[in-house]
């Protein structure tokens, strides 16, 4: 056979498969990105209901060390409750003079504002408030502003 009509394979892509493949690519990153953001929002979201079950438990613990007198008593005008997050840290006096008793080991950072800021609340506020009146920390939320991904707003978990 004359080697001059023998037909060589073309190598390469052809514009149209280059722009085929593009798309495809474009498409699955429409999908995923949205997907990835969902995940991230409810890795936080997670982590911040973990959060304030641990602080609600560590306040639940200090009003029980205080009825069952571990702990000596903060000023009857907070009804046992501690008077501020900083006690739950920094340990209030064991009635038994052994030292103090620690409720958390740090005030945590709240996941979705990125601060270790929380809305407290006092057991003589009325529920429906989002300020604080002081005197005793009864409950605890996030700073957070906007909903969760379940509908309900961060100040309501």
């Amino acid at each position: 056979m004359n080697k001059c009509f023998r037909i060589r394979p073309k190598r390469g892509f052809t514009l149209l498969e280059l722009l085929v493949t593009v798309m495809v690519l474009s498409i699955l990153s429409a999908v995923a990105i949205p997907v990835l953001k969902n995940t991230q929002r409810r890795n936080k979201e997670i982590e911040l209901y973990q959060i304030l079950r641990q602080m609600r438990e560590a306040i639940d613990n200090y009003k029980r060390a205080v009825d069952t007198g571990v702990i000596n008593p903060p000023p009857a005008e907070t009804f046992g409750y501690p008077e501020s997050l900083d006690i739950l840290v920094d340990g209030a006096p064991s009635r038994s003079g052994a030292g103090v008793v620690r409720f958390l080991r740090k005030i945590p950072t709240d996941p979705i504002t990125g601060k270790a800021e929380w809305k407290l609340r006092s057991i003589n506020d009325d529920a429906n408030t989002n300020t604080w009146g002081g005197g005793s920390v009864f409950d605890i939320h996030s700073a957070a502003t906007g909903s969760g991904l379940n509908g309900v707003p961060y100040k309501e978990w």
